[in-house]
């Protein structure tokens, strides 16, 4: 697997090379806890989600993404935001530079009972809001953990 560097509104980020990458993102809760993944390309945790194919919609992509990374399928789903900053880019080894938009969505499952981790994932785990402040989080979602701290975004049951 492919390691990259992420940059998140850092200086020294390089230009973009390549066309604008668009993904999405879910925030899954569950007891008041927000399910997380520790990548397996950077040690570091992130929000459940990927890249948007281009035969899908957005809601396909972060229906398909929880899918494939958790074994969890999505019941309904909720737009909370869309984070398109032009400082929210990842380089890969290859020479590819990418500025990254995330559409976020709030995500309803139905049974938790399938939950399992993907090749993509080392660990899956539910976080409580107070894990999540000190947590090693890949740069292009630091945005997203904010925006979910600063909106106190509440936990389903």
């Amino acid at each position: 697997m492919k390691r990259q560097t992420k940059f998140y509104n850092s200086p020294n980020a390089p230009k973009p090379n390549r066309p604008i990458h668009m993904g999405a993102v879910g925030i899954i809760r569950k007891n008041e806890k927000v399910l997380l993944e520790r990548r397996t390309d950077s040690e570091r945790w992130a929000f459940i989600g990927g890249g948007l194919k281009m035969e899908e919609s957005l809601e396909e992509c972060v229906q398909r993404e929880i899918r494939e990374e958790t074994g969890l399928v999505v019941e309904d789903l909720k737009l909370l935001d869309v984070f398109s900053y032009p400082y929210r880019i990842a380089a890969y080894p290859d020479g590819n530079i990418v500025r990254i938009i995330t559409a976020v969505y709030e995500v309803f499952v139905k049974d938790f009972k399938e939950l399992k981790c993907s090749e993509e994932s080392r660990e899956l785990r539910f976080l409580s809001m107070s894990e999540l402040s000190g947590l090693n989080i890949a740069e292009t979602h630091q945005d997203i953990l904010r925006f979910i701290m600063e909106q106190k975004i509440q936990a389903i049951p």
